[in-house]
């Protein structure tokens, strides 16, 4: 069984995020979400709350699961069986921030591919980070967040 993990904070979960999950789920039997949990970051949604947000999200598609974990995403990796890691990238710099953590990964777990998916053009600008700033200031965050995100906040 080819499983991937599609690793990151999802805080909160965008539409490019949605959108690079959807275009690698026919490229393995099962795609894990695994929302990260960093003690050292300050998070805007609480990991449970982003757990619920990605899980109602996919709630038709049988071959994601949704899962916290802390630590090495190695690892996490490790422990689900797998075999590859999903990484979406927008631009030059996140092409140079991603080969960095692919190659590092690489070394810890050799066994282990990173995919990098180039994000679609409209999508490019649309960064967590962003968002969270829009909310932070009571701004609308609808073009950039799925249904879900607002419904939950």
């Amino acid at each position: 069984m080819k499983i991937a993990l599609f690793p990151g904070s999802f805080d909160p979960i965008t539409i490019a995020h949605v959108d690079i999950l959807k275009r690698a789920l026919p490229l393995f039997d099962k795609v894990v979400v695994g929302i990260g949990l960093n003690s050292s970051k300050q998070n805007f949604i609480s990991a449970e709350k982003r757990e619920e947000i990605v899980r109602t999200i996919f709630a038709s598609a049988d071959n994601i699961d949704v899962q916290l974990y802390e630590g090495l995403t190695v690892d996490f990796c490790k422990k689900i069986n797998a075999k590859y890691m999903i990484r979406g990238i927008r631009s030059a710099s996140d092409f140079e921030y991603e080969r960095a953590i692919a190659q590092i990964n690489q070394t810890m777990m050799p066994e282990a591919e990173t995919i990098l998916l180039l994000s679609k053009p409209e999508y490019s600008a649309i960064s967590s980070t962003i968002v969270r700033d829009i909310l932070r200031n009571n701004g609308d965050v609808s073009p950039f967040v799925p249904k879900e995100v607002i419904q939950f906040l």
